[in-house]
């Protein structure tokens, strides 16, 4: 854990001593998390920029800015002045977002720069125990017997794709049940 926190110290110092004569941090930072408050990569981000803030002697404030699989708010980080004062929190939905979004306002390649990977995070597949299903068999069996609705963080999320993953195995359309997600234009 140490060493996660000296290799992102020591890349953000770089980063921001190539562009600023003064020292940096000489404001607090802004650090945008493109999920809801209390989602995983929130959690995330908020025990480890807590102690980077303790590090640095300066206020991070989470921002979290949601919507369409966490574009809004990465654009929002693309946008920024890169002055090293809005930095980005993301999943590794940022690396399927140009895959499957017609109309990003951003470049990932071009518009951010990754600093350092936080942590990783494992999809777990839930379901009902009033379903009386206890084993993937089982939800197989019963998936392909009849309609089946899953949920998950967002269109292109992890979860997302790892259950259009799950469906294109049993061969079986699901029902993805949010307004929200059908209402976003993935590719």
């Amino acid at each position: 854990m140490k060493q996660i926190w000296l290799t992102l110290l020591t890349i953000l110092a770089l980063a921001v001593a190539s562009t600023q004569a003064v020292s940096w941090p000489s404001r607090p930072i802004r650090a945008i998390v493109p999920y809801t408050a209390g989602s995983g990569t929130d959690v995330t981000a908020r025990v480890i920029l807590n102690q980077l803030s303790r590090e640095l002697g300066q206020s991070i404030v989470v921002e979290n800015r949601v919507g369409a699989g966490g574009t809004i708010g990465t654009a929002a980080v693309a946008k920024a002045d890169p002055d090293g004062y809005t930095i980005l929190v993301q999943s590794s939905a940022l690396t399927i977002a140009p895959a499957i979004y017609q109309n990003l306002t951003y470049d990932t390649e071009r518009d951010l720069v990754a600093v350092a990977p936080l942590g990783i995070s494992p999809n777990v597949l839930i379901i009902s125990p009033s379903r009386g299903i206890k084993t993937v068999h089982e939800l197989v069996s019963a998936a392909k017997a009849k309609s089946f609705t899953f949920a998950s963080a967002g269109v292109g999320t992890n979860t997302h794709l790892s259950a259009a993953r799950f469906r294109l195995q049993v061969s079986k359309p699901f029902t993805f049940p949010s307004k929200v997600a059908r209402k976003q234009s993935p590719r």
